[in-house]
């Protein structure tokens, strides 16, 4: 596709993700379906939540059409994605109802099971036997799916990250331009524009949020991209691009374990919360995150003969880095941040 289709492919989803997005939120106001600020919270007013009705819909619509025109025909990438519409209606009704964390985990671990039907290589390169490769490949991802929703918890700053992923894709695509990234940098292109266009109104001060129906189908989707992407051989990528996101959710949660506390209870203790804690706006600190997740990509394709390790180890010390200056860096706001 030349620069102009690309062009015309992101713009597509961008607008589409801003104007569908202003009619959920007004769908949402009618409704009144708010997020009611509690002593957990990281906001101060009724804010509307359920942006994911205008997110998922969007991402299903691209995974399909891309499989559609890459001449996707296994059963199993079509399986995959029913998966995530199912779990885009479950986290709805979860949103709406909050149904118990059983069930939730429950129909999560078949999700990803179908999804499973939709990785056709081992993801660890054949290091361990294949069903040992399938059990870790599920743990790994139902996991993602939750510590992607557990993040979900200021203004911007899970539009920013999956955006951040999907660039990460795309650009693997535009550096490694085989078959098998090909499609794969499609999908990452037009998750950053539906990212863009979200984040028109989700960013500080947000006038909605994305809820479970948008941050559950969303780590589900970016979940089977990097495990794929890691299948493909290109495992330090799929480590690198999240990085922060799973730093900070498993440090935190492996903390909370360790204190006997319910990890899946709502909290304010992972490092973006104590950054706002301290006096950093929610615009501050997803910016902190964005310039980070620059730096990260730049590790992944800046040396193409370093070994994937030292790429790691590197993509780790940026990681420290930020939640290093979310802790300890003097506050030094700016008005309309």
């Amino acid at each position: 596709m030349t620069f102009a289709g690309l062009a015309t492919f992101a713009s597509i989803f961008l607008i589409g993700s801003m104007l569908l997005t202003w009619v959920v939120l007004n769908y949402l106001r009618r409704k009144a379906i708010l997020d009611m600020p509690n002593h957990r919270s990281s906001h101060a007013v009724p804010t509307p939540r359920g942006g994911g009705l205008a997110v998922t819909p969007l991402l299903i619509v691209l995974v399909a059409v891309v499989f559609a025109f890459t001449d996707v025909s296994a059963i199993g990438e079509w399986l995959m994605l029913a998966a995530c519409a199912g779990l885009g209606l479950l986290s709805w009704l979860d949103d709406r109802h909050d149904l118990s964390a059983a069930k939730r985990f429950a129909l999560q671990f078949v999700a990803v099971i179908i999804g499973m039907l939709a990785l056709d290589k081992p993801v660890l390169g054949g290091l361990v036997p294949m069903w040992l490769d399938h059990v870790l490949v599920v743990l790994a991802w139902v996991w993602f799916i939750n510590l992607f929703n557990f993040m979900d918890g200021i203004d911007g700053i899970t539009g920013v990250e999956a955006g951040s992923i999907g660039l990460g894709i795309f650009v693997l695509a535009l550096f490694v331009p085989l078959p098998q990234f090909i499609g794969l940098g499609y999908i990452g292109l037009g998750i950053l524009a539906i990212m863009i266009g979200f984040l028109i109104w989700n960013w500080h001060p947000a006038k909605l949020f994305l809820g479970d129906v948008g941050s559950i189908p969303l780590g589900f989707i970016l979940g089977w991209l990097l495990l794929k992407v890691a299948s493909e051989g290109a495992w330090a990528i799929a480590l690198i691009l999240p990085s922060y996101y799973l730093f900070d959710a498993t440090f935190t949660l492996i903390k909370r374990a360790l204190r006997r506390e319910k990890i899946w209870q709502a909290h304010r203790e992972h490092f973006y919360q104590k950054a706002t804690q301290r006096g950093f706006s929610h615009a501050r600190v997803s910016l902190m995150i964005l310039v980070s997740n620059l730096i990260l990509i730049a590790i992944c394709f800046a040396q193409s003969d370093t070994p994937g390790w030292m790429r790691v180890i590197a993509a780790l010390l940026v990681v420290l880095g930020l939640v290093g200056m979310m802790v300890r860096m003097p506050v030094r706001e700016t008005p309309g941040t």
